[in-house]
């Protein structure tokens, strides 16, 4: 239902013409999309006679611009769907007008985005999107195709075990890509971080050991000796080592 304008014939004149530029040229744009590359095959853009040389990121390089090539028409189809919607609300009456709240949007907004159909309490690029990629289903949780976490009566080495050994060395990535949204700090990064045991399950089977023949036990005092024998943990078999005073 039309209501009268708060823009004058001379502002509505203004605007249609800006619309009636843009969606000529976004029509333009999108019937010669050889600009984005899109009128090629991924074979002519490579120059390669087969996809499956031995430059595989070269490869990637190209799957890249044309993902991004393909992201560039979409977005020019969506805004030349929005400019279509708001000549046509223009023809209708109801142009300038917020279809959240049915409030006037300002004519300053307007100049800025004459195609837009909300004011700015209520534009739909405000509201942070909560999509994600579907690939993330398929990959949740993490590790999860070769995560044994889940799996009753496993404590077997995983991929994530793995993951966690490469990871404590380093990588590339920033607490911006932390698994945790509140990670400030690149000490806190690794997932479920943790002073998990590797390749043993109690701390005393990295430190005791014997021959080939299972007799002539030794101990090894390495980190968990001095930390088995700090938190007091099992019987009191194992006693720190004494100091010789060299003057006796």
């Amino acid at each position: 239902m039309s209501q009268e304008s708060h823009l004058s014939s001379k502002q509505l004149k203004s605007l249609q013409q800006s619309l009636i530029a843009m969606q000529k040229d976004l029509e333009q744009r999108i019937e010669q999309s050889n600009h984005m590359g899109l009128s090629n095959s991924m074979r002519d853009e490579t120059g390669e006679l087969s996809t499956n040389d031995n430059h595989p990121a070269d490869l990637g390089t190209e799957m890249f611009e044309r993902g991004k090539d393909i992201a560039l028409l979409e977005n020019e189809e969506r805004l030349l769907t929005r400019v279509n919607e708001a000549l046509d609300q223009m023809d209708h009456g109801d142009y300038g007008i917020c279809h959240e709240c049915s409030k006037p949007i300002p004519y300053a907004r307007l100049q800025a985005i004459p195609y837009t159909l909300y004011c700015v309490q209520h534009s739909k690029e405000q509201e942070v999107s909560n999509h994600r990629p579907i690939e993330e289903q398929f990959l949740n949780p993490p590790f999860g195709r070769t995560s044994m976490d889940d799996q009753e009566d496993q404590n077997g080495f995983d991929g994530e075990d793995a993951w966690q050994i490469v990871e404590s060395w380093g990588s590339s990535n920033t607490p911006a890509m932390a698994e945790d949204n509140n990670v400030e700090d690149y000490e806190d990064m690794a997932i479920e971080a943790s002073e998990e045991l590797d390749g043993f399950v109690e701390s005393y089977e990295s430190f005791v050991a014997t021959d080939i023949f299972g007799k002539n036990v030794s101990v090894i005092r390495n980190k968990q000796y001095h930390k088995y024998l700090a938190e007091q943990e099992g019987d009191p078999l194992l006693e720190p080592d004494l100091v010789v005073d060299e003057d006796q």
